[in-house]
């Protein structure tokens, strides 16, 4: 069973590699995100010394923050390292979930730079070891407009095509969203406003991976 499971997952990856129109797209798509990340990276950093404003959250101010940064990001990378290993079985769903974060990102970017904002007074960090790895090490209280937390899990709902898994990663987006809220890691818009962008950026790709397959997909 194991054994079969191998060969046809590496003779879809044949291929699809074979064809041009995939290879190409997931050259371009392997290049596109991480040039993206890295200047994620690198505007992440800068976006810590911009001047921003903060508000009372009428829904924050109704309780203290409870520090929920372990159980939160065992639900994300969970989540990531079990997206990654459904899509990866599916080449064509691979290149589109790439697509789809790549253009999540972007999206986050040009939101946080469009509308900085201070963190809530009483916020408990969310310290992500992912991005402390590969940046400078510094605690990142900024990266608020919108929660990127929130907008993955919810990313991973819309690319699963398993019922179970979908309603699994469903599940996972609340629980993370009301993680970072609970935490007072960002305002309540942040959380609200995420699953719409994820949307948007899902839709994006499938556009573009539809238009690059002549919509045989």
């Amino acid at each position: 069973m194991l054994n079969m499971g191998i060969k046809t997952f590496k003779s879809d990856w044949q291929t699809e590699l074979a064809d041009k129109n995939f290879r190409n797209l997931f050259i371009i798509t392997i290049i596109a995100i991480a040039i993206t990340l890295t200047l994620f990276t690198n505007f992440l950093t800068m976006n810590e010394t911009r001047s921003g404003f903060a508000f009372t959250d009428p829904i924050l101010s109704l309780f203290a923050p409870i520090n929920l940064t372990w159980s939160t990001f065992a639900m994300i990378y969970g989540g990531l390292l079990t997206g990654l290993f459904i899509f990866i079985q599916k080449p064509k769903l691979l290149v589109q979930a790439l697509l789809t974060y790549t253009i999540l990102v972007l999206f986050r970017m040009m939101l946080m730079y469009s509308l900085p904002l201070d963190p809530p007074h009483d916020m408990i960090s969310l310290t992500d070891p992912f991005v402390e790895l590969f940046g400078t090490g510094a605690t990142l209280d900024k990266d608020l407009f919108f929660s990127g937390h929130t907008s993955t899990m919810f990313m991973l709902f819309l690319l699963s095509y398993k019922p179970k898994m979908k309603w699994t990663f469903l599940i996972g987006t609340i629980l993370v969203g009301l993680s970072v809220i609970l935490q007072h890691a960002h305002y309540t818009v942040d959380v609200l406003v995420a699953p719409f962008v994820a949307y948007a950026a899902y839709r994006i790709a499938l556009h573009i991976v539809e238009f690059a397959f002549d919509k045989n997909y």
